[in-house]
């Protein structure tokens, strides 16, 4: 849309266009829906194409896919078959899905690293190898990016999470993150996703639920942090919180303040388990860090505001 806006010589619809275009940025970045008006058009005596009726239409619009660079936008109205970003993994081979899944994972542990690649360049290697089209890839990416966000972790800038992704596929791609970061699977994105679809329902009364919720024996990773880093750290910051610099919530039953300490880089992304990679947070500003849709930004201004951080280099 930008580049239709930047590009056409009449200036009402270059003006109407760039509207548009800022309308999807915002609610793209948002997540917010889209109302659409529905025209009705004749041809008038001059031989010209009018708007002779319009009508809201009824169904949301959601934005799936927006390139920040270009401005192509992918919008899907509710209510209609899910697009090209929720395609079913039912096609694709574990070979594809896994391949994916180890090129999502090296392009974002270059930008932890702050190392340079093509996003376009890897999908373009993807297509050859497997004959798909590189925009297939591209949407597996972003399928791959709403499973680390539901995880609460980093994914690739560019590469917005998908919506509308279903269970089945959640579960899948979930598995083989672990597998190919060599850690324990767990379920964490497939129940968040389970979670957003019910939500999207609206059931009219309370679910029944389980009195008696039954067990589940699950294997985790964990690391092994070292207690003298979150005791410098937590010293370090005194009583405020080093991202919104407020005072803890409350105190501890020991009269200790309440902070979280945040790995800037998470040690299941390759952090490193030191005071520079390490901050106090309250415990807003710690899963705003995982979870808010500025989170990208909120973790690079942490650079900026506490001097001790420094951005870890990539190890091979």
């Amino acid at each position: 849309m930008s580049r239709i806006a930047s590009n056409d010589p009449d200036s009402n619809r270059r003006r109407r266009a760039m509207a548009m275009d800022s309308a999807f940025r915002v609610a793209n970045l948002g997540g917010w829906t889209i109302r659409a008006m529905i025209l009705g058009r004749d041809v008038g005596a001059e031989g010209k194409s009018r708007a002779a009726t319009r009508m809201l239409d009824p169904n949301e619009w959601q934005i799936e896919k927006y390139d920040d660079e270009t401005g192509e936008c992918i919008l899907v109205r509710a209510g209609s078959r899910s697009s090209t970003l929720e395609t079913s993994t039912n096609n694709w081979t574990q070979e594809e899905l896994k391949a994916s899944v180890e090129a999502y994972v090296e392009m974002r542990d270059k930008q932890t690293a702050g190392e340079p690649f093509i996003k376009k360049e890897v999908y373009r290697r993807l297509a050859e190898r497997f004959d798909r089209t590189e925009k297939s890839f591209e949407f597996r990416m972003q399928n791959i990016s709403h499973v680390l966000a539901q995880q609460g972790r980093e994914w690739i800038k560019g590469l917005r999470p998908a919506r509308n992704v279903g269970a089945n596929v959640t579960r899948e791609i979930e598995l083989l993150l672990a597998e190919v970061e060599k850690s324990a699977p767990t379920d964490v994105a497939t129940f968040n996703t389970q979670v957003e679809a019910l939500r999207k329902k609206q059931p009219p009364s309370p679910p029944s639920g389980n009195k008696t919720p039954s067990k589940s024996e699950t294997t985790s990773t964990s690391y092994k942090r070292d207690p003298s880093v979150v005791a410098w750290v937590l010293n370090e910051a005194g009583d405020e919180c080093e991202s919104c610099g407020c005072s803890s919530p409350f105190v501890k039953d020991d009269g200790s303040p309440y902070l979280e300490v945040h790995h800037v880089v998470r040690l299941a992304d390759n952090g490193p388990d030191t005071t520079d990679n390490a901050v106090a947070l309250c415990p807003n500003c710690h899963r705003a860090l995982h979870h808010a849709a500025d989170k990208h930004d909120r973790r690079e201004s942490l650079y900026d505001m506490v001097s001790r951080l420094r951005k870890p280099h990539r190890t091979t």
